[in-house]
């Protein structure tokens, strides 16, 4: 693969996928990752500080669940706004030509308890991020937490369910069902 061809972090991320199926997390090096993709070991950390980060996109699934709670509708409550930013996930990041990468790079994070804590910590990042953007649009603080932490446990459950191999459904109707689910729960008395 020539150096000069585009989208290296995509081409960092699909080398390092393909290395840690192969020879697992612990057994790849950033210099392999590198070479598989066609680059520099000094390429390779111009985009990622560490061989962990390879894997996760966080910047831009936070800048996209931020943009969607902005350009929510004014009238949109806050599980409303975050809904909103959950099908503007699943428009322009989880699309069909990502799943089976994603299955791929979830069954790797699923074999590895160091991948799997720092997944847990970029989720507790992207909750932060939509608390963030709903305070922006005015909602009240606490609120503001109860609505993101239920959009977090909405987008864990619409991407398990958009990973599994038994079904084709999209992220975005996905995750509008699981936001009925858990409305449902809390009506539930």
């Amino acid at each position: 693969m020539a150096r000069w061809q585009p989208d290296a972090p995509g081409r960092l991320a699909a080398a390092a996928l393909d290395l840690f199926e192969e020879h697992g997390y612990e057994n790849t090096t950033v210099i392999e990752i590198a070479e598989r993709a066609g680059l520099t070991k000094s390429t390779f950390f111009r985009y990622f500080p560490d061989k962990r980060e390879v894997l996760f996109d966080k910047d831009a699934v936070t800048g996209l669940l931020a943009e969607g709670i902005a350009s929510a509708p004014p009238a949109a409550g806050p599980l409303d706004a975050v809904a909103d930013a959950l099908d503007a996930l699943g428009r322009t990041f989880f699309t069909a030509d990502r799943r089976e990468f994603s299955r791929r790079r979830q069954a790797v994070l699923n074999a590895n308890t160091e991948l799997r804590e720092r997944e847990a910590l970029k989720r507790i990042d992207l909750t932060a991020s939509m608390i963030e953007a709903l305070k922006r649009r005015g909602v009240p603080g606490l609120t503001a937490c109860v609505a993101a932490k239920l959009g977090t446990l909405v987008w864990e459950i619409a991407y398990d369910q958009w990973i599994d191999t038994n079904n084709s459904e999209g992220f975005g109707p996905l995750a509008r069902q699981a936001l009925a689910e858990v409305r449902a729960a809390g009506a539930v008395r």
